[in-house]
């Protein structure tokens, strides 16, 4: 047999860490090669001078996003070899795994002789914004000449790479690196020659995907993903590899030696367009479906826990609102929520006016809750293994059986390659057999989700209890890979499937690869709702918290229908909802299908007005064939009516088909902002801040310091340290935007 030249026993080899009961066989082999017995000498030439190099270098202090990222990387490694990347990582000796790291790139990467030898470090130099007031640090991926002290002789393209390797400082004393080659800062090449504080280069793509030659078992054929980061913070769009001008930082301080991760993003968020202005006179109308869902909260709030600011669209502004939960009335008489409706002045623009729509459903005691047949679909395929995917569900389902009662129940279906039933469904006098099942999930194969829904239903079908809370809780990063991968086909699938009165709860995972536009459409099409999930404590809200809220629907098809007063308002903005909008015809249309509210569940809308009289962003010339407005039959213009809207509201209950509808007149009483409730300022002040966030054309005269203000005088009570949470928020957002 004859010995490959790509074989990771060279590597093993060379460091004396190849098995004892291989070795002979291995080394007769290799007498057979001489051109893997140099590679071998090559090997240990490498590490012997890297071990030399590094052996005064200080090891790094790693954040606790650096050191997740790493475990996580490491976790799925089987070899011999990659075990000992992960325990150098955990005794924290960075040089050490530089040099194996090196060592292991060589035997892939040395088949052409005739190239110049050249090596790739990757550095990370503090940098910090223009202004002076927010630090950051940028990815550096540098291309060094042999010539260069730390560089090792190898042979192969440029795109190698030896992590931890150290970038000189030049001798004149600039912050740049020396050699001649390439530097590719946040995903822009640019000469080596150039100063780090220099402008931004001219945007090029890297020339190959790094992630091949990474050492956690990946071909060298691996082809470049079509979708890279090399992310300052804030700095990428969703899809592409472009960076926004005006986030791209200044360099100071010394290039300093630090791990690289490359991140291979292929996460995706639907396409957003903001809602505009509308003319009260032309469009009087303004209907949409409520919505319930928080995951764009929990997920931006990751983006800003980690540095960096998050996607445009993946900032929704009606789920940053929902999130937090609103001093409402309770509901009175027989509806199963009540309507709250509030008008004070608009804090990012003085001369309009903000309303405020707050439902409230109705309290459910958990000692009331009907009983419950749930039906836990699994996503165990292999891109589930991070901790922060399988391993955090596991934990929050686990919360989740244990504050159930004996008259509920719980099915385990998981899919991979293929779906199958982990647990029939089992009555909650059994927890530790449903516990026991759910720890004894792992991760492996490809996601066959459509198999998966499926068996789901029919098993939630087989077990309906009549008057009971019948769900399939969704617990998934969204990567459907194989069967039924079309998204509109798994849409029309749950939407067949709920028609049998199981709704449908996602519970979203995982970062690199999240597909949220998907979770995001097969909840609403689910008659559920679907949450994002960063941490165990957001688990324990969804889940345990608000158990009732999240899992007990207490009305469905929730429509909202606005009717302004054009004698009373020029144009009106629906706040957020743009996946929610409707056509006003279908308000009356009990076919359409519509959102959900859960028990104790508060819903809040907004909409920005503009006074008569006022200028409209985005008006249009007067129409050539049609009468102007003013000039035809009144009964089209106005009654004359003081009231500013009339709300109107549609739902049905869970098991009904039938609508009922209700009716408020609302009048402008001009209250100032000062003088609104807490409620009403804090939800402004979301509202504003998801503006920012997505640097909306909207945010008007808003600032990071003036939302932070806001929510601060209307936090309230805040027992759960919610809205505190958010205040902190908003401070990392503007420190790291760099704008006041």
């Amino acid at each position: 047999m004859n010995l490959n030249p790509d074989d990771p026993r060279l590597t093993a080899y060379a460091l004396g860490e190849l098995p004892e009961a291989e070795r002979a066989q291995f080394e007769a082999e290799l007498k057979a090669s001489p051109e893997c017995q140099k590679l071998v000498e090559e090997i240990r030439a490498a590490a012997a001078l890297l071990e030399n190099e590094f052996a005064e270098q200080k090891s790094l202090e790693l954040n606790r996003a650096q050191r997740r990222a790493i475990e996580d990387r490491l976790r799925p490694v089987k070899s011999r070899t990659e075990k000992i990347l992960s325990r150098l990582f955990l005794y924290g000796a960075t040089a050490a795994a530089a040099c194996v790291l090196a060592a292991m790139l060589l035997p892939a990467l040395s088949k052409s002789k005739s190239k110049a030898r050249r090596v790739a470090f990757v550095a990370t130099p503090e940098i910090k914004r223009s202004d002076d007031r927010s630090q950051a640090k940028a990815r550096v991926l540098a291309s060094v000449e042999p010539a260069t002290p730390a560089a090792v002789p190898l042979s192969g393209s440029s795109d190698q790479v030896v992590v931890g390797a150290p970038v000189p400082e030049a001798a004149s004393g600039q912050k740049e690196l020396a050699g001649k080659s390439e530097v590719v800062v946040n995903g822009n090449l640019a000469n080596r020659s150039e100063s780090l504080n220099a402008p931004a280069p001219v945007l090029t793509p890297p020339p190959q995907s790094l992630r091949r030659y990474s050492a956690i078992g990946l071909s060298p054929a691996t082809p470049a993903p079509s979708t890279r980061e090399f992310s300052v913070q804030g700095g990428r769009g969703p899809e592409t590899d472009e960076f926004h001008a005006n986030r791209r930082p200044e360099f100071s301080g010394a290039p300093r030696v630090d791990r690289y991760f490359e991140s291979h993003d292929t996460a995706s968020y639907p396409h957003l367009v903001e809602n505009s202005f509308h003319s009260a006179r032309n469009q009087p109308l303004s209907t949409f479906s409520i919505d319930v869902d928080t995951a764009s909260y929990a997920n931006v709030r990751r983006f800003l826990n980690e540095g960096r600011m998050p996607p445009r669209d993946a900032v929704r502004l009606e789920e940053l609102i929902n999130y937090f939960s609103y001093d409402y009335p309770q509901p009175r008489g027989d509806d199963p929520f009540s309507a709250n409706i509030e008008v004070a002045g608009c804090p990012w623009n003085p001369e309009h006016r903000l309303v405020r729509i707050g439902l409230h459903g109705r309290e459910i005691a958990r000692d009331k809750r009907p009983p419950s047949n749930f039906v836990f679909l699994i996503d165990v395929s292999g891109s589930m293994s991070p901790r922060e995917r399988l391993p955090l569900l596991k934990q929050a389902l686990r919360q989740l059986v244990k504050k159930m009662n004996a008259e509920d129940r719980v099915a385990i279906v998981v899919y991979a390659s293929e779906a199958g039933l982990k647990l029939e469904s089992t009555s909650c006098e059994k927890k530790e057999k449903i516990l026991r099942a759910i720890d004894e999930l792992g991760a492996g194969g490809s996601t066959n989700g459509g198999d998966g829904i499926r068996q789901a239903y029919r098993v939630a079908e087989e077990n309906f209890i009549k008057d009971g809370v019948n769900r399939v809780l969704l617990c998934t990063d969204g990567d459907f890979n194989v069967g039924t991968t079309d998204q509109s086909e798994l849409i029309r699938l749950i939407q067949r499937e709920a028609r049998s009165g199981v709704f449908l709860t996602t519970l979203g995972v995982g970062t690199d690869n999240y597909k949220d536009a998907l979770m995001q459409n097969l909840a609403d099409k689910g008659n559920g709702n679907y949450h994002y999930l960063d941490s165990l404590e957001e688990a324990q809200k969804v889940l345990i918290d608000q158990m009732n809220g999240t899992l007990v629907t207490i009305a469905k098809d929730v429509k909202i229908q606005v009717e302004f007063n054009p004698a009373q308002v020029g144009a009106y903005r629906l706040i957020g909802y743009e996946k929610r909008l409707l056509r006003k015809e279908d308000f009356n249309n009990d076919a359409k299908d519509a959102g959900e509210i859960g028990a104790g569940h508060t819903v809040t809308a907004l909409y920005e007005i503009v006074p008569p009289g006022r200028a409209i962003s985005g008006a249009v010339d007067d129409l050539k064939y049609q009468q102007p407005m003013e000039e035809k039959p009144e009964r089209y213009v106005t009654t004359g009516s003081r009231e500013l809207l009339t709300l109107k509201l549609r739902y049905k209950q869970p098991d009904g088909e039938r609508s009922r509808l209700l009716e408020f007149a609302v009048t402008d009483t001009g209250k100032s902002f000062r003088g609104a409730s807490k409620d009403f300022r804090f939800a402004a002040s979301v509202a504003s801040f998801g503006m920012l966030l997505r640097d909306s054309e909207f945010k008007g005269d808003a600032s990071y310091r003036e939302v932070q203000n806001w929510a601060e005088s209307a936090k309230g009570n805040d027992t759960e340290g919610y809205r505190a949470e958010f205040i902190n928020l908003v401070r990392k957002a503007r420190s790291l935007d760099g704008r006041n």
